[in-house]
């Protein structure tokens, strides 16, 4: 007999999956792997009340104990914003790290297998993951990108990030099968940048419609997820000429440095940030409230379509 993945909800969170209630599933890394604290702890809440904002129950996604949490508190999200030595887990370590009764802070893809197991159908993100330059020879793709082709989540993101070779994560999705749309732009946006100058395969800026192209989706027997763009406000936005400048040095130095693999995201994204000014790390905060806020109001317009149609 196989084990039951020890899952364990908060009362608001469960109350408001047994009632119907539309619930946005949040990660925890950028909690303990983004900012410093306290502006890490900040930006949590800033983040849960965006959701809530948008018509949502938030619930931030962590791995505690050997159980996953599925929502956390005031003092859960404190406690994992100012201890250090919390490490990530993606998908691929989440059994281990379950097994071990261990804790540990989720990402894209480990907080869509823990979404899908809590019955919960939206997710927010600042960014997916996505092809990294250069992946025809290092062949490194972003587990996120593969766990959206496994888990019926829908992501509500502002698109990838801009040190991903972008157009190949475009056809990556389209190869798999993953519907792109965007709400708010012609454009799929490249995280801080309103544009990765590629153009989604779809504009729908109408909420219940996004909400019955998701149901469609998983009508049809899909058994992957949906990546709903937004793209950051226009005050957010870094441009995109300045950030691919940014990111070419980084690159450079990289290479220099021998920075490889899992490392690279991370050397990439705080070089960037130094080049812009620290302009990055502040527009990184800000999409992800506003994605969170857009996430909230895609999954009230879903739990709407589900309660029109039941």
């Amino acid at each position: 007999m196989s084990a039951a993945i020890p899952l364990v909800l908060t009362e608001e969170v469960a109350e408001a999956l047994h009632e119907g209630r539309p619930v946005v599933a949040l990660e925890s890394n950028v909690i303990t792997h983004g900012l410093a604290h306290p502006h890490n702890a900040e930006t949590a809440h800033r983040v849960e009340a965006a959701v809530r904002k948008g018509g949502s129950v938030p619930a931030t996604i962590c791995v505690e104990d050997g159980a996953i949490r599925v929502g956390m508190t005031e003092r859960d999200i404190e406690r994992f914003a100012s201890e250090s030595g919390i490490p990530k887990v993606s998908s691929r370590d989440l059994p281990v790290v379950l097994a071990r009764g261990g804790r540990g802070a989720t990402t894209v893809a480990s907080s869509l297998v823990a979404a899908e197991l809590a019955g919960i159908t939206f997710f927010a993100s600042a960014g997916l993951g996505g092809v990294h330059r250069g992946a025809a020879t290092t062949m490194d793709v972003s587990s996120d990108l593969i766990q959206l082709t496994r888990s019926k989540v829908a992501v509500v993101c502002a698109g990838a990030k801009m040190i991903l070779d972008l157009k190949l994560t475009m056809e990556y999705l389209e190869t798999q099968c993953v519907p792109v749309v965007s709400h708010g732009s012609d454009d799929f946006p490249a995280f801080y940048c309103a544009s990765s100058g590629v153009r989604s395969p779809h504009r729908i800026d109408d909420e219940d419609l996004i909400a019955r192209t998701v149901a469609f989706h998983w009508a049809a027997g899909h058994p992957g997820g949906v990546v709903v763009t937004t793209p950051p406000r226009a005050e957010d936005a870094v441009d995109p000429a300045e950030a691919e400048a940014a990111i070419a040095d980084a690159l450079e130095r990289a290479e220099q440095d021998g920075v490889t693999g899992q490392g690279l995201t991370k050397y990439l994204m705080h070089a960037v940030d130094r080049a812009t000014g620290g302009r990055t790390a502040q527009a990184n905060m800000a999409v992800l409230i506003s994605t969170a806020e857009v996430g909230g109001r895609m999954a009230a317009a879903y739990a709407r379509h589900l309660a029109e149609h039941s």
